[in-house]
């Protein structure tokens, strides 16, 4: 057992003067206890932020806008969510069992960090865990690991769900810290691992997600969720593809694609989406755009059959789409 203190936070600026000073932001815990016990993580200092007034659910003209510490089954089963952003709602229900949907924050899930099981496993290197100490997916069991966005120090897959939904409809988050207030795309919050895979985000020290905003438009409610795993009940996606469209006049006027499960972090297909634009919906087309997915793909030894899983993930999912009214 490694000691710890813990401490609860009553306003915002006691809890980023905490995490500025080292703590940890705890919420619903649904990660960072799991990884204390098993003393991957150690942190010394903690800071409850669920008095924080960072939950709740809001529109403001089309926009939906989640708070930072909404449940993950608030958001699923708001009539707003429901109403305006399906997708969101879709790929929430798809990411965990409903235990952990009821105590699991929004903010809390995009951080939650990658599942390789070498991560965890403290007698095998891991340069997430310990920088410069090697990888030992690379050369080990790596059927599930990424295929897009790989370093040779690193091939984990980011584990969440609604993030590749939320990349997919072009989603901002709102954040705050020791320098003030930031609004970026929450594309932009997931690094890539280069040599540094340690460094999985790009908040500064202290910094607290405040709320993110999910814009609307004639495509969010055309929207569909589709995740591919070893088993139907509470498991991590082999692939998953989040597709959002808008069709006029017969033909595609914007698409949006983003896929989890195949790369270091949620992983937006532009090539496959431009390839799409003024096109007919329907195989034809569909197939050319996802044979672009895979552009660049490295896989390592045991998940070739990753790219053919994307190509044909995104293909169905643009089907499920295509077939809404």
């Amino acid at each position: 057992m490694f000691p710890f203190s813990y401490e609860k936070a009553h306003s915002e600026q006691e809890a980023i003067a905490a995490a500025a000073a080292g703590a940890r932001y705890i919420a619903g815990g649904t990660t960072l206890i799991d990884l204390m016990r098993e003393e991957v993580e150690r942190p010394e200092r903690l800071v409850d932020i669920n008095a924080l007034a960072l939950g709740g659910i809001r529109v403001e003209g089309s926009d939906l806008v989640i708070g930072a510490l909404a449940r993950m089954t608030e958001v699923a089963a708001h009539p707003d969510t429901l109403r305006l952003q399906p997708l969101v709602a879709e790929s929430l229900i798809e990411g965990a069992s409903p235990q952990l949907r009821n105590v699991a924050s929004i903010g809390g899930n995009l951080l939650q960090r990658v599942r390789c099981p070498y991560f965890r496993m403290l007698d095998a290197p891991c340069n997430k865990r310990e920088p410069g100490s090697g990888c030992s997916a690379i050369d080990g069991l790596n059927g599930g690991h990424a295929i897009l966005g790989v370093s040779d120090h690193c091939i984990a897959t980011h584990p969440s769900d609604v993030a590749v939904a939320l990349i997919a409809l072009d989603a901002r988050m709102r954040v705050r810290g020791p320098e003030g207030e930031r609004t970026f795309p929450v594309e932009e919050l997931f690094r890539l691992p280069g040599d540094t895979p340690h460094l999985e985000h790009t908040l500064k020290p202290g910094e607290l997600i405040v709320d993110v905003r999910v814009p609307g438009g004639p495509h969010s409610r055309r929207a569909r969720y589709l995740k591919v795993r070893d088993r139907e009940s509470y498991e991590f996606a082999l692939v998953s593809a989040a597709v959002a469209m808008e069709t006029e006049g017969g033909v595609i006027r914007s698409v949006r694609i983003a896929c989890g499960g195949v790369g270091t972090r949620p992983w937006r297909m532009r090539a496959s989406e431009a390839a799409l634009i003024g096109k007919e919906p329907g195989r034809p087309a569909f197939d050319a755009a996802a044979r672009l997915a895979a552009d660049g793909a490295r896989p390592a030894s045991g998940n070739h059959y990753k790219v053919e899983l994307l190509q044909r993930t995104i293909v169905r999912t643009l089907e499920m789409v295509g077939e809404m009214a």
